[in-house]
Parts: structure tokens; sequence; C-alpha cells
């Protein structure tokens, strides 16, 4: 198996190998290749390879759990490994294995439940996610916050949301709405002229205006719910 990315690099752009090419994998793929990264993706379904050919930089089957695997494909090449096997959880925990044991560092991997991240935890993976449990709590947040479009947890008990401007603040700056005394968040950016801009305090609020908002959880929560 000849490396995929043998003197074909180019310097100063970001690499990443993606292993296992389903729903998750494909879209973390594909996103990474949009934003200007080489990605390397592997999985063990010739169908899915194929589909992905011409997609991504490098695409490739080849069975992971395999001993010596990672040394054909030039694996130390790359800046970043994200294992996105989800369904076969030997799999997954068999390849985060041989990716230690051969000295591999900076490695994310999928999990699908506690259990699974745990072990891959004790493998020594650096960073193990969850996207399906974070997915359900973000739809969550959307669902109770109301007003809220969108909702991203930087810590447990801080969020930053996308929302729009309540009625009783339109029309007000940011100074007179006193938003972060009244409601103990603050609006960091605005959505105007078609784009976003960082928020002051002499910035008016609009009505339907798009605003970036931090705080706690639930103070954001009830702020994204006023009405509008």
């Amino acid at each position: 198996m000849a490396r995929p990315f043998s003197n074909k690099r180019q310097r100063g752009v970001e690499s990443v190998v993606v292993i296992g090419l389903g729903r998750f994998g494909r879209a973390l793929a594909v996103e990474l290749v949009d934003s200007g990264t080489e990605v390397l993706g592997i999985d063990t379904d010739e169908d899915i390879v194929q589909s992905l050919n011409g997609v991504l930089t490098h695409v490739v089957r080849a069975d992971t759990t395999r001993d010596g695997v990672f040394d054909q494909l030039g694996i130390d090449e790359f800046d970043r490994v994200v294992i996105a096997i989800g369904t076969d959880l030997q799999a997954s925990i068999l390849t985060a294995s041989l990716l230690k044991r051969r000295g591999t560092t900076n490695i994310w991997a999928k999990a699908v439940s506690d259990q699974h991240g745990l072990i891959l935890e004790q493998i020594g993976v650096e960073h193990v996610v969850y996207p399906e449990s974070d997915m359900g709590r973000r739809v969550a947040h959307l669902v109770r916050g109301g007003g809220m479009l969108d909702f991203l947890a930087v810590e447990k008990d801080f969020v930053m949301a996308k929302t729009t401007a309540p009625a009783e603040v339109v029309g007000q700056t940011l100074t007179a709405a006193r938003i972060r005394d009244r409601f103990s968040v603050t609006v960091v950016a605005v959505r105007q002229d078609d784009r976003w801009t960082y928020a002051t305090g002499d910035t008016v609020l609009t009505a339907g205006q798009r605003l970036l908002v931090l705080g706690p959880t639930y103070k954001t929560e009830r702020f994204a719910a006023l009405p509008r």
C-alpha cells in the first residue's frame, strides 16, 4: 500500500486522518476539506471509499485493526488522527490501542457510551467526544430556550447562544438596555448589514436582530425566552 501523502503535502497545510467514514466521520472529513485541511479518509467499506473518491484529499480502504497498516499509510506524516468508528466498538478500541502503542499523539475519538469513552481514556486517547449525547443536550437547550436559534456550551454551566433581540430592549442602545445588569448575560456580537460585528455600548438593538449572548445556562435560556 503506497503512502497517500508521500511527497505531496502542501507546506503549512494542516492534515488529518479520519478513520471510519459513517455519517459522523464523513461529515467531519468533508467539513475539514472545505476548510482547507488535507484529509486522508479510511474505511473498510469499498462502496463508501469509492463514494468519497475526489471529495476527500485521499481516501483508502484499509482495516485499521491490523498491525502494520499505519506504517504502510505513513500515519506519522499527519498532524491529527480522528477515530470516528461508532458501531464496531472492538474496532474503535483496537484502533486506538494500536495508535497509542506506536506513539501516535493528538488523537480524537468518538465514543458512543460512557463505558466506551472510559476505555478510550484509559488507553490514553487525548480527546474523547460524545457527538450523539452532545447533540441531544444541544437540542434540549434549543427546545427549552424558546427564542434560542443556536447553542454552544462553553463550560458545564456557561454557554454562548444565538437569539434575537427581545421586544423590551428594541430601539435602545446596549448601555441604555442594561442587559448585563438586568439579565446577567452579555451581548458580545450583533448581526447587522448582513454580517456579524462586535457589540459596543452604543450598539442600537433593532427588531428581529440576531444577537450572540454569553452567560450562565439558565439565565441565557431565560433571556432567549423573553417575548419578541
